[in-house]
């Protein structure tokens, strides 16, 4: 008996053998990218110096945490994380939403082809590309705006990366614009799949098309709704890197308004080469976007356990 159950396990795991060697470089990546770096969270624990070598420098206990959170920019950095990732989840699940619901709404297969891969296209567009894109609006003597908007509606000049007012609004805007389309897709898959017998129904009950998605195409996508928002919100404590160091080109009179934390710890390390406040900035980011994960999901759960995340 307990051969032919070990000849049966066995043989189940020769029919999986090619599929395992399909996962082998996904798990190998995953080890090397995401497991393997969490040595490291010690180092947010040591006053790194480098003739000791980072394994065998001194413990400092939470200094380097307590050096975070009482310098200066403290406040401005931890406002700025909050408010700007705050108005990019609510505006990208608006837009986002939207956009779906006009690309759902075309008939034509060619034509939605072409807008999906429209709408998709500046996600996939590197953000160095991406500031060139914006400082070709922006620049002071050649931009767009300068050159052609302004100039029409009878508007000065103005040197957009020495004004730090106009960039909560700019970033915004760019943000919204590289990234809407890949929530796009996804909120148009979940639409695509809603059995269209609702609808029809709907529309023999004299529904217009707006009462069609709030109380058809809305709730129908809501758990997809909540997963994408449970994500961004674990999320909340880090920022695009890219977008908020690279678009305004990394002008130090918008910094009030651009700083965030992980451009004050890149800024931090690559002048001060702090690595152990640059890691316990990294250990904070995690451990707060887990409790908000948690937390998120456990009143998503009192409200509705089906649409809960875990």
């Amino acid at each position: 008996m307990m051969n032919i159950k070990g000849n049966m396990a066995s043989g189940r795991l020769r029919k999986y053998i090619p599929l395992y060697i399909m996962m082998l470089p996904g798990l190998v990546y995953l080890i090397i990218n995401n497991y393997l770096p969490l040595f490291g969270l010690s180092f947010a624990f040591k006053d790194i110096n480098y003739a000791k070598g980072l394994w065998g420098s001194d413990w400092v206990g939470f200094q380097n945490f307590k050096f975070l959170f009482q310098s200066s920019d403290a406040y401005i950095i931890t406002r700025n994380t909050l408010l700007y990732n705050g108005a990019f989840i609510v505006i990208s699940l608006i837009v986002g939403i939207g956009l779906a619901i006009l690309l759902n709404e075309i008939k034509n297969k060619i034509a939605v082809k072409f807008y999906q891969s429209i709408v998709l296209l500046p996600y996939m567009i590197s953000m160095v590309l991406v500031s060139y894109l914006v400082y070709s609006l922006l620049s002071i003597e050649g931009g767009f705006m300068n050159n052609t908007v302004l100039p029409a509606l009878g508007i000065d000049p103005i040197a957009w990366y020495n004004e730090p007012k106009y960039w909560p609004y700019i970033l915004v805007i760019v943000n919204v614009w590289k990234g809407a389309g890949y929530s796009c897709i996804i909120y148009l898959a979940s639409i695509i799949s809603i059995d269209p017998e609702y609808y029809e129904a709907a529309r023999l009950d004299g529904a217009s098309k707006w009462q069609q998605i709030r109380m058809i195409t809305i709730p129908l996508i809501t758990p997809v709704i909540i997963m994408l928002t449970l994500l961004q919100i674990g999320r909340i404590f880090y920022s695009d890197f890219g977008l908020f160091y690279q678009v305004p080109m990394n002008s130090g009179a918008l910094y009030d308004t651009t700083n965030v934390i992980d451009t004050y710890v890149f800024r931090g390390l690559m002048q001060l080469g702090d690595i152990g406040m640059s890691s316990a900035a990294g250990l904070y980011q995690s451990l707060v976007g887990f409790v908000l994960v948690i937390l998120s999901n456990v009143v998503v759960r009192k409200i509705n356990k089906d649409s809960a995340l875990l």
